[in-house]
């Protein structure tokens, strides 16, 4: 269980949220969406809830298991496998090993007492092993990794050689591993998961919901999956970021809806009865003002016209909306980017080899492969952030790289949003910048706010702000749409619809490829090249 009282969040000076009176608790059996538009602050607040950060005022009390996803987890030792990652959330991977030590042990031994002592741990680990599920609960991480798209051939592997998307799953079957007695999820554990869908394929996303369901602890969930919030939450706190409050409401998504239309109606009506009260009060005020005898009465009336307004909640105004255009391509040769037999391995494991590719001046190419084909390790070559072991990059005449980093690798956390896209842009005048920053809506006292601190959705506007600055004629773009809110998502299609420069293209998302109108597929891990098709759209789903 979760209790938050008087809570106040804040993103630098930004105050976010600010919840005094009634706490905010999460029990056993609460399945709570948290929403409210980009940068309302739902992602700090939940890394605050979780124990990863500290509010600004007020306190957090966490009582039992929780089991938090962020939007971003931590790079742990890569060189664990991820079965090991999987079953480090109960403690069986030590275990496990403990025991393959001990069997190694009495196969090799010839003394009968270092025997019995070996024999004997063995059974303690094996004892010890058993009470925390055996071999029943390693098949049940698999079964949960299975169903979240990690076959056994990934689970296999070392966290190294996944991709982002991969890595992120393995955390997310972690948790609902630690969380699961066995029965399909049903346990005391608080989950706080931050965009679970990100990277899971439909059937994935299918069988999530229906753990999610099931799950009989507390649930706090951040999505733009209008489809899972109505399937599983059975309340509501909506964070709003024009009054910085937030508003709970304890009913399903569909009457959450409904409510949450009615209250907005509801202080509509009371703002425009207290302005028109207000306005009355002053004008009578400044007909009586001219007269020393009612100074006194009409000096009392502006005071009560200040207070009928004053204990008002904020006007609501339209959520903005950031102006994403990505940039007019900087002039360059027929071929601005092409790469010959590009190979890439990690230890043993072949991720794909012999990959041959033009990109042609203002060409668009979709990059399509199962999970773990290296979709993003070839975009990381074509950047220059990771080398190939094997062939190399023949930049064109005039070539500009502007590179979209599924996981914001292009970002520095700890410089502020300014510094990000100064740095993006060294050579672009100031205020130009300041512009295009409230364009992609940064403005004021979030210029200074450490990227580190942003939600999802604001790393790829400011990511996304670095690429409009850069005037590059090759746009590396991986995984784009992720983390938006639907009105940023279609800006971001739109931009892709009108771009004439060259573009890469690796996503999940079918709008997107629709959107670029691609020309050429690349299929990995074989590399090879064919026309686009509209089969191809029912692959990406599943790539």
């Amino acid at each position: 269980m979760i209790t938050a009282t008087d809570l106040e969040v804040r993103a630098g000076v930004r105050t976010l949220l600010s919840a005094p009176g009634p706490a905010l608790r999460v029990q056993a059996g609460d399945r709570i969406g948290l929403v409210g538009r980009n940068g309302a602050g739902k992602t700090t607040t939940l890394r605050i809830l979780a124990g990863e950060g500290e509010p600004y005022a007020g306190s957090v009390t966490r009582t039992g298991e929780l089991g938090y996803l962020p939007q971003d987890p931590k790079e742990g030792d890569l060189d664990v496998l991820a079965k090991d990652r999987v079953l480090s959330a109960r403690g069986l991977d030590s275990l496990l090993r403990k025991m393959e030590k001990q069997q190694a042990l009495m196969a090799e031994v010839a003394d009968d007492e270092r025997l019995d002592k070996a024999v004997r741990k063995y059974g303690e680990l094996e004892e010890r092993f058993a009470s925390l599920g055996g071999y029943e609960a390693e098949s049940e991480a698999a079964r949960i990794s299975n169903s979240l798209g990690l076959p056994d051939r990934i689970l296999a592997q070392p966290l190294r050689t996944l991709s982002g998307g991969q890595r992120r799953r393995v955390e997310l079957a972690r948790i609902l591993f630690a969380a699961s007695d066995g029965s399909g999820g049903r346990s005391g554990t608080t989950l706080l998961l931050d965009e679970p869908t990100n990277h899971l394929d439909a059937d994935s996303i299918t069988w999530l919901r229906g753990f999610l369901q099931n799950h009989e602890g507390g649930l706090i969930v951040i999505s733009h999956d209008v489809e899972l919030l109505a399937d599983v939450v059975n309340r509501v706190w909506f964070l709003d970021a024009v009054r910085g409050e937030a508003d709970v409401y304890n009913m399903g998504w569909k009457k959450y809806l409904d409510a949450r239309a009615t209250d907005e109606q509801r202080r509509r009506r009371e703002r425009a009865n207290a302005e028109k009260k207000a306005s009355a009060l002053r004008a009578q005020a400044a007909k009586m003002g001219a007269k020393a005898t009612k100074a006194v009465a009409a000096q009392n009336m502006v005071k009560r016209a200040d207070k009928l307004l004053a204990n008002l909640d904020e006007e609501r105004v339209s959520d903005r909306v950031a102006h994403i255009r990505f940039p007019e391509p900087a002039p360059c040769g027929k071929t601005p980017l092409m790469a010959s037999n590009l190979t890439k391995v990690y230890g043993s494991l072949e991720i794909f080899t012999g990959v041959d590719l033009a990109i042609d001046r203002g060409s668009r190419v979709v990059v399509l492969g199962l999970n773990g084909a290296g979709k993003t390790t070839l975009l990381r070559i074509l950047a220059g952030t990771e080398k190939s072991d094997s062939g190399g990059l023949e930049p064109g005449h005039g070539l500009r790289i502007g590179y979209f980093a599924q996981e914001h690798d292009t970002l520095d956390d700890m410089a502020s949003v300014w510094e990000n896209v100064r740095h993006a842009a060294p050579d672009t005048p100031e205020q130009e910048l300041r512009s295009l920053l409230g364009a992609f809506m940064f403005t004021g006292p979030q210029l200074e706010q450490p990227a580190g601190t942003l939600s999802g959705g604001e790393k790829t506007r400011l990511a996304l702000a670095g690429l409009v600055s850069s005037a590059a004629n090759v746009l590396l773009l991986d995984e784009p749409t992720n983390n938006l809110d639907p009105i940023s998502r279609e800006q971001v299609l739109e931009a892709l619809r009108s771009y004439k420069g060259a573009v890469v293209l690796v996503t999940h998302d079918p709008g997107a490829a629709e959107a670029l109108s691609p020309e050429r597929v690349i299929l990995l891990p074989d590399g090879t090249e064919d026309h686009w098709s509209q089969d191809y759209l029912d692959l990406i789903t599943l790539a």
